[in-house]
């Protein structure tokens, strides 16, 4: 059995949070740059909190299996909530979303590989 590759993409929006988090968010802003995320097995947080209160983490996890997505996207989630809740951030609107990497289409360059591959 192959392992699968599954990226979970976990967003919300930070809520209640005082002048010292908003200005501590802001001091680390240039960490959770957007051009700078990326998936990784800890998990990237991403925001731009003075243009708005959203953030995206995005997490990179693995299974043997196609329903091993699910335990994944629960770990990426409270992995997720345990970051914020740790640094005291409230939070709302936490919602994951998870692709298998196995299961999706090959982009246009892939296809073109592929086919020199079998030739």
């Amino acid at each position: 059995m192959s392992t699968r590759t599954f990226r979970i993409t976990v967003r919300g929006v930070f809520a209640g949070l005082d002048a010292d988090q908003r200005a501590e968010l802001l001091a680390h802003a240039a960490e959770h740059d957007v051009l700078r995320s990326a998936f990784t097995r800890e998990g990237h947080l991403a925001y731009d909190i003075a243009a708005r209160d959203a953030f995206t983490f995005r997490f990179e996890d693995s299974g043997e299996a196609e329903e091993d997505i699910v335990p994944a996207t629960a770990r990426a989630e409270a992995a997720a909530e345990a970051w914020l809740s740790e640094r005291g951030y409230g939070y709302k609107n936490l919602r994951a979303q998870a692709t298998d990497l196995s299961q999706a289409p090959l982009g246009k360059r892939q296809r073109r590989e592929a086919a020199r591959g079998e030739g």
